[in-house]
């Protein structure tokens, strides 16, 4: 019995698999920007979190997200999780990690799945661990996870980040029995060329302990029987740090940043994340 697959030829699966996710991912890369064009002039700076599913909810703008505490996060994510959890929205996937995570442009996330983002701007692997419970209700079909590097900014050890890692794993694992879970790697960062103002604290996290990282944590991934995504190689340059046209900071990511990672996460769920009806 032949299986077709929607949106990529065969051809495209085959490159992918034998060359890696990087050729593919620049190949869409380039057809999502002219498909995308249209947003360069609009998405220059931190959207809200995507509320695709409940639009009865009102959105903080930009500048009070700026003045909420972690506590104001936390509740506004509950009062997102309540309503997917009210309300089933088919296709449920939630993002979850720190800022990266949250400033995702809604627009830009892939199409055909309704997101909950739960994300929080400095979020820690233990601050995501504690208030994994906010979203227990909901029943995603994928929950995508990006977490450590306010870690290795903060000073915590490899060794506490892979420890929570796992208990995030676990719980997750436990909690929400018929997801599937995507352990996403760390990203780097700009190095010398980071402008972010916490740039003094960035350049003592050095890419290679990074990618070091990224190896035990797609080790840990693969003993626990969650999915691991390699992100690390979409963003990097010849010196191995992050890609200047993709960030904003040297930490944060551009439009062209989100657009990279929309790409992977598109290409990702088409071959490796199985339809659930």
């Amino acid at each position: 019995m032949s299986t077709s697959v929607k949106t990529f030829p065969i051809w495209a699966f085959f490159s992918l698999l034998t060359n890696g996710i990087l050729m593919l991912a620049v190949i869409l890369l380039i057809w999502q920007q002219q498909r995308l064009s249209a947003f360069f002039g609009i998405v220059t700076s931190p959207e809200p979190i995507s509320r695709n599913f409940s639009p009865e909810i009102a959105t903080p703008d930009l500048g009070r997200h700026h003045q909420l505490s972690y506590q104001q996060w936390v509740d506004i994510l509950m009062q997102e999780a309540k309503v997917a959890a009210d309300q089933r929205p088919p296709h449920l996937t939630i993002l979850v990690g720190d800022s990266l995570s949250l400033w995702f442009p809604p627009e830009l996330l892939p199409e055909g799945k309704n997101w909950l983002n739960q994300g929080i701007s400095g979020e820690t692997s233990n601050g995501l661990l504690k208030r994994l419970e906010i979203f227990d209700r909901t029943q995603p079909e994928v929950i995508f996870v990006m977490i450590g590097i306010n870690d290795l900014i903060r000073g915590v050890s490899d060794r506490v980040i892979l420890d929570n890692q796992r208990q995030i794993i676990n719980y997750l694992r436990k909690n929400h029995p018929t997801a599937q879970i995507v352990v996403q790697s760390i990203l780097p960062h700009g190095a010398e060329e980071a402008t972010w103002k916490g740039r003094d604290k960035l350049l003592t996290v050095a890419n290679s302990r990074i990618r070091e990282l990224n190896q035990q944590l797609q080790s840990l991934s693969t003993k626990k029987g969650v999915k691991y995504l390699d992100l690390y190689p979409l963003f990097t340059n010849k010196q191995g740090n992050l890609r200047r046209e993709f960030t904003t900071d040297g930490l944060h990511l551009s439009p062209e940043g989100y657009i990279v990672w929309r790409s992977a996460l598109q290409i990702y769920s088409e071959i490796e994340l199985k339809p659930q009806r």
